[in-house]
């Protein structure tokens, strides 16, 4: 028997992680063709602090609560829906709600548990394993041997872009700082850690061939950076702002290089598009998880009540790995 309401994590008005405090609110309403999911765990990402600062509201007909991942349990199913049974364990990307004991999810956005994960390290696979894939491998040509340069190795998204990348062929060198950082990415498979604070990565790259392959979350000055640390016919994905999004930039060296610079966001991509990427994580990636080549990374698991210090830790950024948290 399912409750009829449920625990969140509120965000009465956008501001600092203090914002976030406990509320209730009754079980979302289950469409045809999505799961409702007892929540495990939910993941805590870039995007979630961006909304919680009030700049990045959900799509029309999204929750207003945070979370865009999240493990569990299956707790119902819609009328249409044939793959999953209630009981099923179970991953899934959210379009926004994953702060919650319950939540409903598009059916063919959802993924089984991959075999050798535990279900609490299941709740931050699916973002960061969507946006990886949906950037430097869906329906993209790679150079073989070719050169990632990722920006912010040791976080959530870092650590799966060296994991992944390495598992598919791919040279990786990362920007990180501290020794324990280094340590971190090596241990990965980045074949260079290089300290942002200490060095200056466009000579070093520039030196290993140049990236075929660049993914960024810093922006700022990083961009005219990345321009020239790429390799010609290189692609620069763009994925976040946290230097800042306003830049002077000489676009000569993008045309003499034939660079692709482009932008990336996941959530307010077209249901469809999700569905193919989960469908390619399915065949190409979860079987990783099963031999061992892949592994999750927690750094560490929050109660709900706990949410402001989880938001507060990602700012730190101080994290390697995974924030979850735990209803």
């Amino acid at each position: 028997m399912l409750p009829e309401d449920m625990k969140t994590v509120e965000m009465k008005e956008p501001g600092k992680p203090e914002v976030l405090t406990l509320g209730s609110r009754p079980l979302p309403e289950l469409r045809a063709d999505e799961v409702l999911i007892k929540v495990h765990t939910a993941g805590v990402n870039g995007p979630d602090l961006v909304q919680r600062r009030g700049h990045y509201p959900p799509p029309k007909g999204a929750s207003d609560l945070l979370g865009l991942e999240v493990s569990g349990e299956v707790a119902a199913v819609g009328e249409s829906v044939t793959d999953w049974a209630v009981g099923d364990p179970i991953c899934a990307l959210t379009n926004g709600g994953g702060y919650a004991e319950y939540v409903a999810v598009d059916a063919t956005h959802c993924l089984p548990i991959p075999e050798g994960v535990e279900m609490g390290d299941a709740g931050g696979l699916c973002e960061t394993y969507f946006t990886v894939w949906s950037n430097l491998f869906f329906e993209q040509t790679l150079p073989e041997d070719g050169i990632l340069l990722v920006h912010g190795g040791a976080g959530g998204i870092g650590s799966t872009a060296i994991q992944l990348s390495r598992a598919m062929g791919l040279r990786v060198l990362t920007t990180c700082t501290g020794d324990e950082d280094a340590a971190y990415v090596t241990g990965l498979g980045a074949e260079r850690a290089i300290d942002f604070k200490t060095e200056d990565f466009v000579p070093i790259v520039r030196e290993a061939g140049g990236a075929n392959l660049i993914l960024d979350i810093i922006g700022g000055d990083y961009v005219a950076r990345n321009v020239k640390a790429a390799s010609p016919d290189a692609r620069i994905v763009q994925l976040a702002f946290n230097a800042g999004s306003k830049v002077e930039i000489d676009l000569m060296p993008i045309m003499l290089k034939r660079l692709v610079y482009t932008g990336s966001t996941l959530r307010s991509r077209p249901d469809a598009f999700k569905s193919a990427v989960a469908a390619g994580l399915k065949k190409h990636v979860w079987p990783l998880f099963a031999d061992g080549t892949l592994k999750p990374h927690t750094h560490k698991v929050f109660a709900f009540d706990e949410a402001a210090d989880a938001h507060a830790m990602m700012e730190s950024a101080t994290h390697r790995g995974k924030i979850l948290l735990r209803p």
